[in-house]
């Protein structure tokens, strides 16, 4: 799909882009694997409008460089807009990401709605602010899509965080549960996509670092020490690191699910499973 030939074209979000073969391998890899995604789990609708969530991390900066290179290439029928929520947390470069997107020429919505403050006050002391601060942020979200004819919102969630929250289900929330590659809200009016699920959290490190994009990290969640994320991406790290590659197999996992050999009797009708009747009368 990506030849050569093809990187005498490129979308303004490539710009000055390493030219060593070990980043335009990188940069392949994360299309192909982008592109594989959107089309296994029947992302696209040909004319649809994704609103595209942009939180200035090194994966939002991923998902919108691959997503506009494949729209940039044909091969990705839906208008893009790029938003990003200023939550008011103190100290947020607030003149940053418009003055990306704009240099770059990509179509964008900058919000701000105080969210930190409400996150502040309502979530006790020594609790973690990540359920409330995700709740206020997905509901503007969905406002901001609905306001702007978008029928998708789009997140940069990876591979790496879809396992993190299996393993996070499994531990604490006893059920057997990820983040689906495409979802629909309540209300049936949204889908919200992930097409970043192929996607390694380290090539979007890696991608991210080498274009250069000035990331910015979250100080809300992130400053928090002992959160079940943090702690069960150390144990992922751990594993990895002894048998490298069992990051991939887990994740093959969650795409071969065997309901009959699971115990959910919703899910499985164990009842009706009876050997065949050796003597019939």
């Amino acid at each position: 799909m990506l030849d050569d030939a093809d990187d005498a074209e490129i979308h303004p979000l490539f710009a000055g882009a390493p030219s060593s073969t070990e980043f335009r391998k990188l940069r392949k890899r994360l299309v192909r694997e982008t592109r594989a995604a959107i089309e296994d789990y029947g992302m696209v609708r040909p004319g649809d409008r994704w609103l595209i969530c942009l939180s200035g991390g090194k994966d939002s900066y991923t998902l919108l460089a691959v997503l506009h290179e494949l729209k940039w290439r044909g091969l990705l029928p839906v208008d893009l807009l790029a938003c990003n929520l200023d939550q008011g947390q103190p100290g947020f470069p607030a003149t940053v990401l418009p003055q990306f997107l704009t240099e770059r020429g990509v179509a964008h919505r900058i919000e701000y709605r105080d969210t930190y403050s409400i996150v502040m006050e309502k979530v006790p002391q020594g609790r973690t602010y990540c359920a409330l601060c995700s709740r206020l942020r997905r509901g503007n979200l969905y406002r901001i899509a609905r306001e702007e004819g978008c029928s998708a919102v789009v997140l940069g969630h990876h591979r790496d965080d879809i396992l993190e929250t299996f393993f996070m289900n499994l531990f604490h929330g006893g059920r057997l549960a990820a983040m689906p590659a495409k979802l629909l809200n309540e209300e049936g009016d949204l889908t919200v996509l992930r097409p970043l699920a192929y996607v390694a959290e380290a090539d979007c490190d890696r991608f991210a670092r080498s274009m250069g994009y000035p990331i910015i990290p979250c100080d809300l969640c992130g400053s928090q020490e002992g959160l079940q994320r943090v702690q069960v991406k150390k144990l992922l790290d751990e594993w990895e690191a002894r048998s490298p590659g069992r990051r991939q197999v887990m994740f093959r996992s969650l795409m071969n699910v065997r309901p009959s050999h699971l115990l959910d009797p919703q899910l499985f009708d164990f009842v009706s499973l009876l050997p065949k009747d050796s003597n019939p009368s």
